[in-house]
């Protein structure tokens, strides 16, 4: 694995020529790659990039079984991010935060709370917030007691 970066970085797991492969190796690869990275607090944010529609399809189901998200993304082969979205199904609240992060292009827990205006206080969109960074969605910047939260994969919903 690279050098950890100094803030947060992408790290596109390339599937360009694989044609076919199995949930079984999915998951005990690159989910669980996906997972050991997140779970250590890194930098990088794994995601799967240039993968044909068998392979999608295969990351779909299994994501589906387990409750799970993933980003796909379509790169270039400079390393540039023609398109991007999540795989697998957010709860509604969750979805909500991924689109207002994708939409302010950063943000707060605080910041969220006055956009929505609403009963939710800020504790709960920081819980949202963390969660969706955990998944490598979104990233997470600390500064001070702040943290900031920003979408990272360009388009990051329904391939735009």
């Amino acid at each position: 694995m690279p050098a950890e970066p100094e803030g947060p970085e992408p790290l596109f797991v390339n599937f360009v020529g694989i044609e076919v492969a199995t949930a079984s190796y999915l998951r005990e690869s690159i989910l669980a790659f996906r997972t050991f990275v997140r779970g250590r607090k890194s930098n990088f944010y794994p995601a799967i990039a240039n993968a044909n529609s068998d392979v999608l399809d295969e990351f779909v189901e299994l994501v589906h079984l387990r409750g799970d998200v993933l980003m796909a993304c379509v790169v270039d082969e400079g390393g540039t991010v023609l398109r991007c979205r999540h795989i697998g199904k957010l709860d509604p609240m969750q979805q909500l935060t991924f689109d207002l992060v994708n939409r302010e292009g950063e943000t707060t827990a605080s910041k969220l709370m006055e956009i929505e205006d609403g009963p939710v206080k800020a504790t709960a969109w920081n819980n949202r917030l963390a969660s969706l960074s955990n998944l490598g969605l979104i990233c997470e910047q600390s500064h001070g007691r702040t943290k900031n939260y920003k979408a990272l994969f360009a388009g990051g919903r329904n391939g735009r």
